[in-house]
């Protein structure tokens, strides 16, 4: 049989609830012995929640992340061609959406690796089914720039694609720089565009709001060093 790169959700936040993820991601890593993950202390907590009975020192992990040589990755698929299947696990949501998994995908396809994505959940995708916004058309635009003056320059360019495409923008930002992210919206978007935050999701503290800029000025919220996805629209 053809082996197979299974792509595993992992959960979003500190307190991990094995309810929240269908059966098949539990029948899959009881079954697998190799993984390409993001971080491994990560990764053997999730595996271990999910699956409390599998043996550790069973586990063979393969650590992909920004410090990972393209001589080290282009070999991390050799368990699968020599027959095993493998699983890829991001640190949080789900392999290949703003995370480095995307690599891993391409090499696979390139060797005649089957790849099957399985369900879970995505902080994207929940905070654009929640926000409100356009469902129909949005995009996705990861981190923006660190520079203040960039960064504001790249929220009202955001800003007027929205505008121009009825096209909802989604971002996100390094959770210790989420409230001046935030400062910088405010100051910088129109007063009537809408803007969508959204915090801890799936966690006990979840937290989802959209209000226009105007009404943001006058909330305070406190989200600092919590994982969050921004959402902004500006209709006609």
């Amino acid at each position: 049989m053809t082996p197979t790169l299974y792509l595993i959700p992992n959960g979003l936040g500190e307190t991990l609830q094995p309810d929240i993820f269908p059966k098949q991601i539990k029948s899959v890593i009881e079954k697998l012995d190799y993984f390409i993950v993001e971080n491994e202390k990560e990764a053997r907590r999730f595996i271990k929640k999910i699956t409390p009975n599998k043996k550790q020192s069973t586990l063979k992990l393969f650590s992909l992340n920004k410090h990972t040589s393209m001589e080290d990755i282009i070999t991390y698929l050799n368990p699968c061609l020599e027959g095993n299947d493998m699983g890829l696990i991001s640190d949080a949501g789900c392999p290949s959406i703003a995370d480095p998994g995307a690599i891993i995908v391409q090499k696979a396809y390139t060797l005649n690796i089957k790849v099957k994505p399985l369900v879970g959940p995505s902080s994207i995708l929940l905070a654009m089914m929640s926000s409100g916004l356009n469902g129909q058309n949005f995009a996705f635009n990861g981190y923006l720039p660190i520079e203040t003056l960039e960064r504001k320059k790249v929220i009202k360019n955001l800003e007027n694609k929205s505008q121009k495409w009825d096209q909802s923008q989604i971002f996100m930002e390094t959770p210790y720089r989420n409230e001046k992210l935030f400062l910088d919206l405010k100051h910088t978007l129109d007063r009537e565009t809408k803007l969508c935050i959204a915090y801890e999701l799936t966690q006990p503290d979840e937290f989802i709001k959209t209000m226009s800029v105007g009404q943001w000025n006058k909330t305070i919220i406190h989200f600092h060093k919590k994982p969050a996805i921004f959402i902004i629209h500006k209709y006609d």
